[in-house]
């Protein structure tokens, strides 16, 4: 969010502090003193104005998951939990720069799963970005023309509360997608922001595919993968009017 006016006297269009603790414009005031100082939702205000354009909507296929629907209510209960766990805490996971990484088959539930760790950051009024792994490194393509524009869309990035990748592996490897890809996680690692990935890729195949050191990164940041493996579950909902596909 752009903070109008002088700290001292913000306009009146902000939203409210989830803290309280100021009038939405991101500065407790001393009107005694007449001095403003940083409130505690200001970082998230700045992350929040930082992050604008980034893809940051629940795609209209997931926009209905749930833990009390299927197909979640299909999937394995430890993986479930875990999920339903790190959704519970999402505020301090986010804070701790902690993620979650989910492994497994096509169409067992990882992307349903990762999305319900999207929703819940949105839902507390957090910036979460949310991108395949090609669209991603499409768009990097479409800014690497300007230096200027290329490093402010990484610094987005970075600052975003939340970076969701699915796919990961998914992109054929060459240099360029090496160096974009540790380039990106090891900036979220620095500055201890999460990501949440799904890939079909166990970590050793993985580290093969998007370097290993950017792997070791992802298990400090997401802890161990998540597995789902199984018969692609695709096929069981495709013909149900309104459930999303997994």
């Amino acid at each position: 969010m752009v903070v109008l006016g002088s700290p001292l006297h913000p306009g009146s269009d902000h939203s409210a502090c989830p803290y309280g603790l100021c009038d939405g414009s991101g500065f407790v005031v001393d009107e005694a003193a007449n001095v403003a100082s940083d409130c505690r939702c200001r970082p998230q205000r700045r992350s929040r104005a930082r992050a604008r354009s980034l893809e940051a909507v629940i795609p209209r296929r997931y926009a209905g998951v749930s833990f009390d629907r299927p197909p979640v209510t299909d999937m394995p209960d430890p993986v479930v939990d875990a999920v339903r766990r790190y959704v519970r805490h999402i505020g301090q996971r986010l804070d701790e720069g902690r993620g979650l990484w989910l492994v497994g088959d096509v169409g067992t539930g990882k992307t349903t799963l990762a999305m319900l760790a999207s929703k819940a950051a949105l839902d507390i009024g957090r910036t979460v970005a949310i991108y395949s792994l090609p669209r991603l490194l499409n768009v990097i393509r479409q800014t690497i023309d300007s230096e200027a524009g290329m490093l402010d869309y990484l610094d987005r990035l970075t600052a975003v509360d939340l970076l969701h990748v699915d796919d990961l592996g998914a992109e054929k490897t060459t240099e360029w997608v090496l160096e974009q890809l540790y380039t990106i996680v090891n900036a979220r690692y620095e500055a201890q922001r999460a990501i949440v990935a799904t890939t079909n890729l166990m970590p050793e195949d993985l580290a093969e595919q998007i370097g290993a050191r950017t792997v070791s990164r992802l298990v400090e940041m997401c802890g161990d993968p998540l597995p789902l493996f199984g018969a692609d579950h695709r096929q069981d909902f495709r013909a149900d009017v309104g459930v999303p596909s997994v």
